[in-house]
């Protein structure tokens, strides 16, 4: 996708959440709000941002060697980022800078891959507002467009409020809130005028 000057311009859906109609019949994305991390020609990355794995950030602390003496810290919650490589760890957060393997989402969000991160948020010297994650969602080249076009997914502009201050389960309500939509008002099928 060009942008008129010759340069390749961003996808339309970055930075942008996407939230599961009620006719979803995947069940890792059913009642799903996942953030956008990558959309491109080649296919698009993003994290779940409202379910909730059974680890605790403490867990995860210890299966990588990381000290964390903060009670607060070590029983935060891990979310289920998605289904694919759930083995592998995602760190979305408020912009910090000088960690190893780093991406921008946007002005106020960033997501970190490296064990850097996790090491400064063990001692309390991390990013300001932080959620981690285990695996993520892929799509490949026109898989998402394609679930657009269908009416499996909103968009909505991604939200720090959303990402990192709401209780996880307020996440999906407060996603439709932002575009004027409660869940009783969708259906699960849709039409196209």
């Amino acid at each position: 996708m060009s942008d008129g000057n010759g340069q390749e311009a961003a996808g339309y859906l970055d930075r942008q959440m996407l939230i599961a109609m009620p006719g979803m019949v995947d069940s890792n994305f059913a009642g799903s709000v996942t953030l956008l991390c990558q959309h491109n020609e080649a296919g698009a990355i993003g994290i779940t941002i409202n379910r909730i794995s059974s680890f605790t950030l403490g867990e995860l602390f210890s299966q990588l060697n990381i000290d964390c003496g903060n009670d607060t810290i070590r029983k935060l919650p891990v979310l289920e980022g998605g289904p694919v490589a759930p083995d592998r760890g995602f760190v979305l957060h408020s912009p910090q800078d000088g960690y190893e393997s780093t991406m921008e989402i946007g002005a106020e969000i960033m997501v970190t891959t490296s064990r850097d991160v996790l090491s400064d948020i063990a001692t309390g010297s991390g990013p300001e507002k932080y959620a981690v994650a285990l695996g993520y969602a892929g799509w490949g080249e026109g898989q998402l467009e394609t679930e657009m076009l269908a009416n499996a997914w909103l968009s909505v502009t991604a939200d720090t409020d959303i990402v990192f201050d709401l209780p996880v389960s307020n996440r999906f309500d407060e996603a439709l809130g932002r575009l004027g939509i409660r869940l009783d008002m969708l259906h699960s099928e849709a039409g196209h005028a």
